[in-house]
Parts: structure tokens; C-alpha cells; sequence
């Protein structure tokens, strides 16, 4: 396997694809104009944000666990630290399109926008999770690029960061709406996914497996249905109105009810039952849900 070249600054990114820096802090790259052709297998971590537009088929790149084969009009956005390994044959230069906005955290400290990335959850999302695009979105997100790249053009002045952190956070705003859109449109198979994460909840609930390995984490369940966890959190949002950690409290819940009502055990057996070291946790966690701690819901019913 091949080292990781760590790119750290905005001027490293320009220098490996031998492009002009024109901002300290941000750049906006044309993979059209590459000169140099990428080697397979290499692995990149960068120390900043990168939004990828590619419009061609040729590449593989993969990220996390899975590869992920771009078909044309496919977006991905990376957050800081996270390798990237491109992983098929070296790219002919005229089969590449598309366009790379690289922009540095630094960027942003002081901002509204700074204080909103953490809302932006797609950047923590597999490259097999990436955002396909209709024609009219790829305008619009281009439009927003080129608002960046003429600002590039510009002397820096203390309207810079303004202009382009606001640039920046409107594709990101899209880019939100249009993830919002393909979990619509991918309806059909985001209740298979739904009903898979049903599937391995119940397994963990009506099994030994609770009592051997504990509570289930949201990495637990991404992992089992092959998915990130924020992207499986965001789709599970979208379909059901609760997120992962809701899934897992609600399945909790259920049971700790039935135990309630079915037997005598203690407070304290219940909770080490379903997973909880702390049998206190489980009586937070019950009385937030219920409104009632577990020997107040017993006596009631």
C-alpha cells in the first residue's frame, strides 16, 4: 500500500496539480486544464475542505470503506483529514472534466459559516454516497464556482472573505437541497435500507446479542448496512423523522417497557440486560423518552 501524501495548504493543493495560487486560503481548480496525469493507487489526505464536480466516467476513487465508480454529474464533498486513494487506471488529460473548490477552515473562522459546517453533514459521507446531479443543478452549483473564481481574479481587498465565504456557503446551501432531493428520489430503496436497519435492531434486541456485546452505536448500524453514519442518519431522517440514535433509543424503550410489565426484576437487572454499565443512564435515558423513570412507569400500568 502506498504512503499518504499529506497536502497541507491551499498552495500545496495548487503546487501538486501545478496550478497559481492566487488566495492563501482558497482555490478553485479546473480538472480540464491538469497537466499531469494522476497515478493509481495514490492516497491523499488534505487539511481542508474539498468539493469535487466530475462529469466523466473515468476514474475511480474510493473513500472510507467502499470505491465508488463517478458516473457523469456526480458531486462528493470531503472533510479535512479524510484519505482519499484514486484507485483505476492513470486519467487520460482529454477525458477529464469538471472542477475541485478547495477551501481552507481558516477561511472561515470568524464567520456565520464557520459556526454552520457541522450542520453540512454530506462532508462526512462515503464517496459511494455521492450527489448525482441533474443538468439545471449542475448550472446553478457552476454559477456558484464562478462567483468564487472572479472573485480569485480580484486583488484581495478586506471584502474577500466576505464575498467568497458567501459564495461558498450558497453551493453549500444547494448542495444540502439537492441531497435533500436524491433521498426523495431514491424513495424505494431507502426503505429497503429502513427496514434493513429494523432488521439488524431486532436482532440485536431479541438476541443475546445485547447482553454480549452491549448497546448498538450509530457506527454499529451504518456499518452493518454499509453506509456512513451520517448519511444513514440523514436518511433515516428523511424517511421516518428520527435519526439513527432514535431508532436505537426507540427500540430501547419498547423493550425496557415490555420488561417492565412482564416481569419483576430490579431496576438495575433491566438495565444491565439491555446494555446500560450504568443502570443510572438507562433511568435518565427512559424518563427523558417516557416522561416517567422506569418505577414510575411500573406503578402507573
Amino acid at each position: 500500500m502506498k504512503p499518504i501524501i499529506n497536502i497541507q495548504s491551499i498552495s500545496d493543493i495548487n503546487n501538486f496539480v501545478q496550478h497559481k495560487t492566487r488566495h492563501p486560503l482558497v482555490t478553485v481548480i479546473d480538472f480540464g486544464k491538469m497537466d499531469d496525469q494522476m497515478e493509481e493507487g495514490i492516497r491523499i489526505s488534505c487539511d481542508f475542505y474539498s468539493v469535487m464536480f466530475k462529469n466523466y466516467c473515468a476514474n475511480n476513487i474510493r473513500y472510507g470503506r467502499q470505491s465508488y465508480d463517478f458516473q457523469e454529474g456526480s458531486l462528493v464533498c470531503i472533510a479535512p483529514k479524510q484519505v482519499v486513494t484514486m484507485d483505476t487506471e492513470i486519467i487520460k488529460k482529454e477525458n477529464m472534466m469538471g472542477w475541485g473548490l478547495f477551501f481552507h477552515p481558516d477561511l472561515l473562522r470568524g464567520t456565520s459559516l464557520g459556526m454552520k459546517m457541522k450542520d453540512y453533514t454530506f462532508f462526512s459521507y462515503e464517496t459511494s454516497e455521492a450527489l448525482h446531479l441533474s443538468d439545471k443543478e449542475k448550472e446553478i452549483l457552476y454559477d456558484c464556482i464562478q462567483k468564487i473564481e472572479t472573485e480569485l481574479q480580484e486583488n484581495i481587498d478586506h471584502h474577500s472573505q466576505t464575498l467568497i465565504v458567501s459564495n461558498i456557503e450558497l453551493l453549500l446551501n444547494y448542495c444540502q437541497r439537492y441531497y435533500g432531493r436524491q433521498f426523495i428520489t431514491r424513495k424505494n430503496s431507502n426503505r429497503d435500507i429502513v427496514a434493513q436497519v429494523e432488521n439488524v435492531l431486532k436482532g440485536y434486541f431479541f438476541s443475546d446479542t445485547l447482553k454480549m456485546e452491549g448497546l448498538p452505536t450509530v457506527s454499529d448500524l451504518a456499518d452493518k448496512v454499509n453506509l456512513s453514519p451520517n448519511y444513514l442518519s440523514d436518511l433515516l431522517k428523511k424517511e421516518t423523522g428520527m435519526n439513527t440514535k432514535d431508532h436505537i433509543h426507540h427500540f430501547l424503550i419498547e423493550e425496557a417497557k415490555n420488561i417492565l410489565l412482564s416481569s419483576n426484576k430490579s431496576i438495575s437487572e433491566i438495565a444491565y440486560e439491555l446494555g446500560f454499565e450504568y443502570p443510572q443512564y438507562f433511568s435518565k435515558l427512559f424518563k427523558q423518552k417516557t416522561g416517567n423513570t422506569p418505577q414510575e412507569f411500573r406503578n402507573l400500568n
